[in-house]
Formats: C-alpha cells, structure tokens, sequence
C-alpha cells in the first residue's frame, strides 16, 4: 500500500461516520493520477497555499483601510485564523481536518481589495453582480494558473462556494468552515476596532459578554466549544439557542457599532471611488489588460474580464494602478 492508501485506510477507522472521506471524494473535474503520498484533500491544502491568490491575502483589507500597526488583521491572518478555528473543531468532532483545512485556506480567494467596500461596488458596477464568495470559486476553477484552474476536488470546491450564503456545504466539514468564518471575524474584528479606539470594552453588550465572556479568548473558546458539543452526532454543525442568540447579538452590535462607522469606514467611500474609475478605464481600454485576461476578455467579454483583474488586485497595487493611469507624473527641465 502506498502512504496515501495507509492514510485512507485510517480515515475509515478514526473517522466519524459523517465525515467525508478523502476515498469518497466525488473527485475533480478534470481526472489525475493520484499521489503515492498525500491524500486528494490534502493536495488540495498545497495547491491554494502555493496559489498566486493565496499570496496577495497578505495585502488585501480586512475591515480596516490600510491601518496604522503591525497588529491589525489583513484577508491573509483572517483565513489563517479560519483555518485553526476550523481545523479544532474538526479534531474535536472526528471530521476530516484535510478538507476543513483546504476549504478554509481557499475560502476567501476571490476577495476584492479594500474588503467589502470592493465587493460592493464590483457588484454595482458589474452585469449580474458580484459575490467574493462566488469569485472564489472562479478563481480555483478559471483564474489560477494561467486560466487553468487549480482542478480541486469537488467538496473543496463546495465549501468555498457555500462558505457565507446560500445552501449549506454538503459536508459537515464546509458547514464547519462557514461557522469558523464568523467565528473569526466577528472575534479579530472587535479586537481591532478595540485596539483603534473605535469601541470600547464596556461598550459590548452585557448580555453578550455574559454569554460569551469578556475577553477574545474567552469568546472563541466558548463559540467553539459550544458548536463542538451541539453537534456531536448531528448530520449538521449547530449552536446552542442560548450562544447562537448571543453571537448574533454580538454581530448586529458590530454592524451598528463598526462595520458602520464612520472612523473605520470613512475612507471607503475614496477607495469605491477609485476602484470605479479604474473598472470604467479598462472597459473602455481593454488592450490595458495584462495578457492572462485576453483570453477572458474573448472568451466572456470585456466587463468580465475587467471584473476579474480588479477584484484580484491587492490595496497597494490597486492604488498603484490608478495613481499610474490618472496622477499626473512630475518631470524636470534637463
């Protein structure tokens, strides 16, 4: 037997009946032969994580517009925390933490820079709209290695795509990630808004923190534990009605408190601003566009085209971009 096929055999025993087993995948769309050592799942994990667009998480915006710190979160220590959310919940339920860890690592890959003010506005300006989550799924399928697509397995490609709306994810697993995902942001992004002195402690509601806990460890630790314990045995990942009703407390305050206001959001307005401009510029200057979204441009037409350029852009080189196409350079008299 190959490692591989020692891993799969293991998979059989110690896993729970309801998790997915790498030997059951509904495999890819385009057949390969497998690897002597690493599991389907597993390969998939190598894959995102040697991506270009795994790569640019790194400088694309979290919640807050190119803060001032080391500390603050980006998309990449986002999906990062996903992942370790995720992959202890997994242990702890006996599901397969190859295809959390996969799914989580790809879940956000299609994210616009500047966050969900990018998001919005690629919707807006876009025919049919725009979704990160669905982008995501385009990115692994169309995007990635010169418009080949990753070729990932079906249930990874399942997780990311049903990881914030939609249907559930047809494994526990890919349930377990979109609980992770909130799980994460609404925690890392409390900190962050705590640590600009945009809330303050005392400001989280009592009957949130009572639930909870007062502290970032004490809130994740709780949300996972509770999740873990709910759906022990359940063919789908829960909460309890008590801390499924805090968390959602706690989510509308950072919509209202946060997500809303205006010391943490007031320069998107400048960015959407700058994101459509340069959206309008390609689409009416197409040649622009670099050589790996021709072939789209031909294949899905121009706005298509244009759409996936700009919301595969980091902050700083969509800033780049614009000040290149409209600043005025300077110049000297020789």
């Amino acid at each position: 037997m190959t490692l591989r096929e020692q891993i799969q055999e293991r998979e059989k025993s110690v896993l729970s009946p309801l998790a997915c087993r790498s030997a059951q995948s509904r495999g890819r769309a385009y057949p390969e032969e497998e690897c002597a050592i690493r599991t389907p799942f597993q390969r998939d994990t190598d894959r995102i994580v040697y991506s270009k667009a795994f790569r640019r998480l790194k400088q694309k915006t979290q919640v807050f517009l190119q803060p001032e710190g080391d500390h603050y979160r980006t998309r990449m220590t986002h999906t990062l925390e996903v992942s370790r959310i995720a992959r202890t919940m997994a242990r702890a339920l006996f599901l397969n933490e190859d295809l959390t860890e996969a799914i989580a690592l790809g879940h956000d890959l299609g994210h616009t820079p500047f966050g969900h003010a990018g998001e919005r506005l690629l919707n807006e300006v876009m025919p049919g709209g725009f979704a990160h989550y669905k982008q995501s799924l385009r990115v692994v399928e169309r995007l990635e290695k010169g418009g080949a697509g990753l070729n990932l397995t079906w249930e990874v490609r399942n997780g990311i795509v049903c990881h914030t709306k939609g249907p559930s994810a047809a494994t526990l697993e890919g349930q377990l990630v979109r609980l992770a995902d909130h799980i994460a942001y609404i925690n890392h992004d409390i900190e962050d808004a705590l640590r600009g002195g945009v809330i303050y402690p005392m400001e989280i509601p009592l009957d949130v923190s009572n639930v909870l806990g007062f502290t970032h460890s004490a809130r994740i630790n709780t949300l996972v534990a509770d999740a873990v314990q709910a759906s022990q045995g359940q063919n789908e990942i829960r909460q309890s009605p008590e801390v499924g009703k805090a968390m959602r407390l706690l989510k509308d305050f950072m919509f209202a408190s946060v997500y809303t206001n205006p010391i943490a959001k007031g320069e998107e307005g400048k960015a959407q601003d700058m994101l459509r401009r340069l959206f309008e510029y390609f689409c009416e200057n197409p040649d622009g566009l670099p050589d790996d979204f021709q072939a789209i441009r031909a294949e899905e037409g121009v706005s298509r085209a244009v759409c996936d350029y700009i919301a595969g852009m980091t902050d700083p080189f969509a800033v780049e971009t614009f000040k290149e196409i409209f600043i005025p350079k300077g110049w000297t008299v020789l």
